[in-house]
């Protein structure tokens, strides 16, 4: 894994800039810096990688790499984990490989020979650059399911692309803030889709590429190498076949030249990715987070699974009151805004997991990819017509008193009882703006698997695996997360849902593991991974009002609101006022 920012342009190259602009970048990938520049047609470019060596540890696998049969050049941050079989295939085309087994050449000379149709042989994470010298075009790339972030900036007369907005946004001589983009993150927590908070500034979408040519403008064609309701059908749901490709994700996330540890919650989600190594005959190294409050830890459990499978297990202990220190190291990890609590101990586990290994594997995608969420099943659940009487509530409730979803969850409209745990509109409302983002609620002719599309456009790429991917990257970890493989994604998507039942969320997981554990394991109440929020935000208003109060957005819609939404001290309004503090802390920091 690793982290890269480039420049191609009519003007002249500053190197000093593009150096300090990799400070961000650096963490992503602290093994190998390498650059390399040149001239392509009237552009010059210049390309800078840090490299995190996990696959092929040889100095020929260095990036950017280059080939001079076909004249282009690579910078490709992730994995690829059908690579030799890949490139078994391409020798036999007559493609030169220069490397031993770098997953990156495979991904150089299959581009150089297909161009960007070979994106879709691709099996796992990425986002790549590749240049042309040749055709002077530019092709940016980004995985399936979004793991991997690539933004650009672009104009007629260039293009800056890279791993860090924060690179980008800083190498730009004029930056506008977009307040529409603001707007949605004060709604959602998050940015949405291609837009940042910069106005300049654009991401590459998940599953998207955009080729740039270069002639005497610049300029883009955007398409897609593939697209989740492409494989919409019904055809019927196998449990031995969908757990053959699960154990196949499984095993070959543990392809690395160096070891690899798991991300151990004890949920259902990482405890089956355990089992599955454990039943292959394989040593598991585990990490978990054990929090000195009953409420919040999961140590009970996962110690079960530790003692089960007979882990080689390490924890972390994250005091019930987390030091601002913790606090701004986790923020600083972000490139975006970003108000999830949990980037707390993600970032705690992470590194403390880099002591000792650069590959972690992750449960992550487990609920997107069976519906484990409450929000799914709430949302499928049917409402009587007097129980959806209460629902109307939601518009006189108070908006300071906190979000009034718990009234939304009693509709009988299905997308504002899901909307209702993604949304603060109430927030919104206090803050006097309105957004328009709109999730898509694409119509599957299965309303439960219009729902996962939601997670997969949206709650996936935009909120969990940005997460995942800031977290562990600031402590140069490679995180892989099997139930993410868009291989798993396509069988969900093309067959019944048989294997979904509303009153026993996960069954086909719970089932899987049921010979281990007994019900009060398997059924127990689900748990975020979180922190005493509460605590620390109603303990701390000071330091919060003086970056809110002080920053350059939330002061100016309402002076009063953190002291506001401070009168009634729950949760919800904890996480309502952490959402404002980590803005104006990013935007403070920026």
């Amino acid at each position: 894994m690793c982290g890269f920012i480039g420049k191609i342009s009519l003007d002249s190259l500053s190197h000093d800039e593009l150096e300090e602009e990799n400070k961000y970048i650096i963490c992503r990938g602290p093994d190998v810096t390498k650059t390399k520049e040149g001239i392509s047609g009237n552009y010059k470019y210049k390309l800078l990688f840090n490299r995190l060596s996990i696959i092929d540890l040889s100095s020929s696998a260095n990036q950017p790499i280059v080939s001079d049969q076909y004249n282009t050049i690579l910078m490709f941050n992730g994995e690829i984990y059908n690579h030799n079989s890949l490139r078994t295939e391409l020798i036999k085309d007559n493609l030169e490989f220069k490397t031993d087994h770098s997953d990156s050449e495979v991904v150089l000379n299959g581009l150089s020979k297909y161009g960007s149709e070979y994106l879709s042989k691709l099996r796992g994470q990425f986002s790549i650059a590749f240049f042309n010298l040749k055709k002077n075009s530019v092709i940016l790339a980004r995985d399936r399911m979004g793991q991997k972030p690539l933004y650009y900036f672009s104009n007629k007369e260039s293009l800056i692309f890279g791993s860090d907005f924060r690179s980008l946004r800083n190498h730009l001589d004029e930056d506008t803030l977009d307040f529409e983009s603001i707007y949605t993150y004060l709604n959602f927590g998050s940015t949405a889709g291609k837009n940042t908070i910069s106005m300049q500034i654009k991401k590459v979408l998940p599953s998207e590429f955009i080729e740039f040519k270069l002639s005497n403008t610049i300029s883009k064609s955007t398409s897609n190498y593939w697209n989740i309701k492409d494989h919409y059908d019904n055809k019927k749901f196998s449990n031995e076949e969908f757990f053959e490709i699960f154990s196949d994700s499984v095993s070959i996330r543990q392809e690395a030249d160096v070891p690899v540890a798991n991300f151990l919650s004890g949920g259902i989600d990482s405890t089956s990715i355990i089992k599955n190594q454990y039943d292959n005959g394989l040593e598991s190294n585990t990490f978990s987070v054990h929090i000195n409050n009953e409420k919040y830890d999961e140590s009970f459990w996962s110690n079960q699974v530790v003692q089960k499978y007979n882990t080689n297990h390490q924890f972390i202990e994250v005091d019930n009151k987390v030091n601002f220190e913790s606090i701004s190291d986790a923020l600083n990890s972000l490139d975006e805004p970003y108000s999830d609590p949990s980037v707390i101990p993600s970032y705690l586990i992470s590194n403390k997991i880099s002591k000792h290994f650069k590959v972690a594997i992750s449960g992550d995608g487990g609920d997107e990819l069976f519906g484990g969420y409450t929000r799914t099943i709430n949302a499928l659940k049917p409402t009587s017509r007097m129980l959806n009487l209460i629902s109307s509530i939601y518009n006189i409730y108070p908006p300071q008193l906190g979000t009034g979803s718990n009234f939304l969850r009693f509709s009988n409209n299905v997308e504002k009882k899901y909307n209702s745990y993604l949304e603060d509109k109430k927030l919104l409302q206090l803050l006097k703006i309105n957004d328009t983002t709109k999730l898509d609620y694409s119509n599957f002719e299965n309303t439960y698997k219009s729902l996962l599309n939601v997670d997969y456009t949206f709650y996936l790429p935009d909120q969990m695996l940005f997460k995942v991917d800031r977290t562990s990257m600031a402590n140069s970890i490679e995180v892989r997360s099997p139930f993410v493989d868009h291989l798993l994604v396509e069988y969900i998507f093309s067959h019944s849902t048989e294997y979904f039942d509303l009153n026993k969320p996960k069954k086909i997981l719970k089932n899987y593991l049921s010979q281990d554990f007994d019900d009060k394991f398997l059924y127990r109440k689900k748990q975020g991974f979180v922190f005493d929020l509460e605590n620390w935000v109603y303990g701390n208003l000071s330091i919060i009002n003086e970056f809110v109060n002080g920053g350059e957005v939330v002061n100016n819609l309402n002076s009063k609101i953190v002291s506001n939404l401070s009168i009634n001290k729950s949760r919800i309004n904890a996480l309502r006022i952490w959402r404002l503090f980590v803005l104006e802390y990013y935007l403070s920091n920026r």
